[in-house]
């Protein structure tokens, strides 16, 4: 067997175990991401509890909670577009808690409907606490003339609205907010792309064991 034949078969495996030792690590990410996710649906669909007196970020993130209190102040509209139902808003509302003025998502509204005023009175909110990671550079500005923010920034909104910056995304209200459509919050759209990692470096993995006998045919033939 000539050196070119064994460098080539070296070569060959040794880049065929890198890219197969990349899936398989894919496939352990996934398996870590899987178990993540399960924590943070269990999280998201535990008993509520009330407003924490001090809210963390971070420890509180997904946290389920049940408030009692009045809608105040105007109304922020983020521009979004809902599967199925087209583009809309999310309109974010002051929400008063014995004097304590939190942030309020109550939902989804089609871009074609009126914008309702909040509903009247005192009424309880249940939802999940969130901060969501919406704004990078290259979103715009807000258009505070039309009232149309392209993502919820939660400390923006509240500087905005005179509320902490604490952001309980609605799930359910005791009393009507039609026509809005409430967007709770669920772990499907967190990115789980491992498995499709996994996938392509697998098939980079075949390619260049194809490659690698191509080219060991190649340098046999010309040999022979």
């Amino acid at each position: 067997m000539s050196k070119r034949v064994v460098s080539v078969v070296i070569f060959g495996l040794a880049g065929m175990a890198i890219l197969v030792s990349l899936g398989v690590w894919q496939l352990q990410r996934l398996a870590w991401k899987e178990g993540v996710l399960s924590d943070i649906s269990a999280r998201i669909e535990a008993e509520p509890v009330a407003l924490p007196d001090v809210v963390d970020p971070e420890a509180d993130r997904y946290l389920p909670v049940i408030v009692t209190g009045q809608f105040v102040g105007q109304t922020a509209r983020v521009l979004v577009s809902l599967q199925g139902s087209g583009p809309g808003y999310r309109l974010i509302s002051g929400f008063d808690v014995d004097g304590r003025l939190i942030l309020v998502d109550r939902g989804y509204l089609a871009e074609s409907a009126p914008q309702p005023d909040p509903p009247e009175g005192t009424l309880t909110v249940t939802g999940n606490l969130h901060w969501p990671d919406e704004v990078d550079g290259f979103t715009p500005a807000p258009d505070m003339a039309r009232n149309i923010w392209y993502a919820r920034d939660v400390v923006a909104l509240a500087d905005h609205l005179n509320t902490e910056p604490t952001f309980l995304i609605a799930r359910d209200l005791s009393v009507p907010d039609a026509p809005l459509t409430p967007l709770p919050v669920t772990a499907q759209g967190i990115p789980n792309n491992h498995l499709g990692y996994a996938i392509q470096w697998f098939g980079l993995a075949l390619v260049w064991l194809g490659m690698t006998a191509f080219l060991l045919w190649r340098i046999t033939r010309r040999t022979v």
